[in-house]
């Protein structure tokens, strides 16, 4: 047929058409970001097969029509001859998007703009075939030297190559070869068609079709080729690719809540795993005994592996006596078995104290190597972390409970004491007590048994912390059961001590006091036992003196000889005086030079302040004290109890 077309137009179909298919396969391959280097060369293996199969098909149809004019006429040839260019360009396209993206694994910046380079050569390419240059013009064999050169350059970049496993990197040959044949095919088909001598376009014309052959097969030989050399390096990749995995697998095996025995399984499958040995065993002492892991052994195998072993070093370990580091040569060694020929033994450190060992045995003689002894040593070192921080994790667990613990501790001691205290006409009070810990042994109480008469108690436990708390609920419902009776301040003190001796520490005692007060009489009435002396503020004679009794602390003589020490003594209040009871926290308070706050600055204190109503009192003590010990931490429970008088018989 003679149209009227120049031959401008089939090349600017042809280059529509090539560019076409490259933004369509860019667009499709570049979406697929989670393909894989096997899905990529699949994909390459698929689209050569269809198209190869249409072009055998289109060549199958002139051998059948061999004989007729049919295959002769011009427009049969260049009919078919227009699918097959369909056909080549979406192969060669097609291949040339998934090479690209292999290529620029692992890119650089230089990489980046040298591929960016070849493909302004390739569309230069293009217009270079615009002019109708045929190949054995020299400018067309310039420029496809051009193409060469940025070909030979590009096709070695294959780091993609080396992140394959030995399966991967045999399917990747097989569809690479599959390729390079495919190309092969559409080589003798193009020339196949090219002796015809009729076609309107031939491709053996265009710079384009054959500098893109020369890099598609040059890149599909060399990465056959690189493939090949480095699958006896597969294994060996494997190997540290499950070294790491395993790695990570024990550095994470706390966080992910794993406890020690599945720490323990872990690293004995992935030192066995490392260095490829035939039995292993694990030992570890801890606090619920020893625990004992064994892989491919008998009980009977392990004591005679025992007996078996020479080196001083290795017999150390497994007696959990390693002093010191040693170097890895020691670590292994021969053995005389009737099955396994080698051992290395490391010492598992906790705290840089040895706390287990790892053993591993191989059939071999001379199966270890310094490498393998690297691997395991990285192993049982992550390994005693991953058990440190359990312990750790076990302590801060006991840590928080034990703080729990202490907050209940610390709610029951608050509701142990007084909520609130005696304020009405004939006396009013003010309290305050801090402990040193969370929780203390102070205790301060008062109870009206009968109107106008009041039991009064400060008591000190000794010791601190928990221990001194649940003693002082001891002597709280002592208190309330005895000052409830009625009965004396020598009476009290004396039952008390009974009660306690039952009940106390052998190696703790209490120290108090008690007073009876008879507000219709205005009459204190008290005991000591053993505590410190209490601070009484007469008005009248505007003076401040200690209240003296003889007397033991509870519980320290715990039989009927107690009695002896008891004694009592009996005061006269009146309207204005202050009574101030204390614990020793509070006089053997230091400060920076470790100096005591002491009895004569207590006095001292009592006295500047005793007139004032009992919260001012108490305030004003609390001052004096904090100025006195400045920033010091407290290292003793103290308490204060102010006491002040009204006489409302006289008015």
């Amino acid at each position: 047929m003679k149209v009227d077309f120049s031959n401008f137009f089939p090349q600017l179909c042809f280059t529509g058409f090539v560019l076409s298919t490259f933004a369509y396969y860019r667009y499709i391959i570049t979406k697929a970001d989670s393909l894989n280097f096997t899905d990529l060369l699949w994909k390459v293996f698929i689209t050569g097969l269809i198209t190869t199969l249409i072009s055998l098909a289109i060549r199958f149809f002139f051998v059948i029509f061999a004989n007729s004019t049919l295959v002769e006429s011009p427009l049969t040839v260049n009919f078919f001859y227009s699918i097959l260019i369909g056909l080549v360009v979406i192969f060669m396209v097609s291949t040339l998007v998934v090479w690209k993206r292999l290529i620029l694994y692992q890119k650089s910046k230089n990489l980046l703009q040298f591929w960016g380079f070849f493909e302004v050569a390739l569309a230069a390419s293009l217009l270079f075939d615009f002019f109708g240059a045929s190949y054995v013009d020299s400018n067309f064999r310039v420029a496809l030297v051009i193409l060469g050169c940025f070909s030979i350059i590009l096709v070695f970049n294959l780091k993609w190559v080396a992140y394959l496993n030995f399966k991967q990197k045999w399917k990747g040959i097989l569809f690479i070869l599959l390729s390079a044949i495919y190309l092969y095919h559409f080589l003798l088909n193009l020339l196949n068609f090219s002796s015809t001598e009729v076609l309107v376009i031939d491709l053996f014309d265009r710079v384009f079709i054959w500098g893109l052959f020369v890099f598609l097969f040059l890149y599909a030989v060399i990465s056959i080729l690189v493939t090949l050399f480095n699958l006896p390096t597969s294994s060996v990749f494997e190997q540290k690719l499950k070294e790491a995995l395993d790695f990570q697998k024990l550095s994470q095996s706390i966080p992910r809540g794993e406890t020690k025995d599945q720490t323990y399984e872990i690293l004995l499958e992935s030192s066995m795993s490392a260095v490829f040995a035939d039995a292993a065993w694990l030992e570890v002492k801890d606090e619920s005994g020893t625990v004992q892991v064994i892989r491919n052994l008998k009980e009977e195998d392990v004591n005679e592996i025992k007996t078996a072993i020479k080196g001083d070093t290795i017999k150390s370990i497994l007696q959990l006596d390693l002093k010191s580091e040693v170097s890895s040569g020691k670590l292994t060694d021969d053995l005389k078995h009737s099955k396994f020929k080698s051992i290395i033994a490391l010492p598992i450190m906790v705290q840089n104290k040895q706390v287990g060992f790892i053993v591993l045995l191989n059939e071999v003689s001379e199966a270890f190597n310094r490498e393998m002894v690297n691997i395991i040593t990285t192993f049982v070192n992550q390994a005693s972390i991953s058990l440190e921080n359990l312990s750790l994790i076990k302590e801060s667990i006991e840590n928080e409970r034990y703080k729990e613990q202490l907050k209940i501790a610390k709610n029951v001691q608050k509701s142990l004491l007084p909520t609130s205290l005696i304020n009405n006409d004939h006396l009013t009070m003010a309290a305050f007590s801090m402990a040193a810990d969370e929780v203390g042994g102070d205790y301060y109480d008062i109870l009206e048994y009968k109107k106008n008469h009041f039991g009064l108690i400060i008591g000190d436990v000794s010791g601190k912390g928990t221990s001194a708390a649940f003693q002082m609920a001891q002597m709280k419902g002592i208190f309330h059961s005895l000052a409830s009776q009625g009965i004396t301040p020598t009476e009290f003190n004396n039952k008390a001590n009974t009660a306690l001796g039952q009940c106390l520490e052998k190696t703790s005692f209490i120290t108090a006091t008690y007073f009876d007060i008879n507000t219709d009489e205005n009459i204190l009435h008290f005991s000591r036992a053993g505590h410190c002396p209490s601070l009484f503020y007469c008005k009248n004679d505007d003076s401040v003196d200690y209240l003296k009794c003889d007397g033991m602390g509870l519980g320290i003589v715990r039989n009927s000889s107690y009695k002896e020490y008891v004694h009592s003594n009996t005061v006269n209040y009146h309207a204005g005086d202050t009574l101030l009871l204390y614990t020793d926290g509070i006089t053997e308070a230091k400060n920076f030079d470790g100096e005591q706050f002491g009895d004569e600055r207590l006095k001292k204190s009592f006295t500047a302040h005793a007139s004032k109503a009992p919260d001012q009192v108490k305030e004003g003590i609390k001052k004096d004290l904090s100025e006195f010990i400045g920033e010091v931490i407290i290292d003793d429970d103290y308490t204060l109890v102010v006491v002040q008088f009204k006489d409302k018989k006289n008015g």
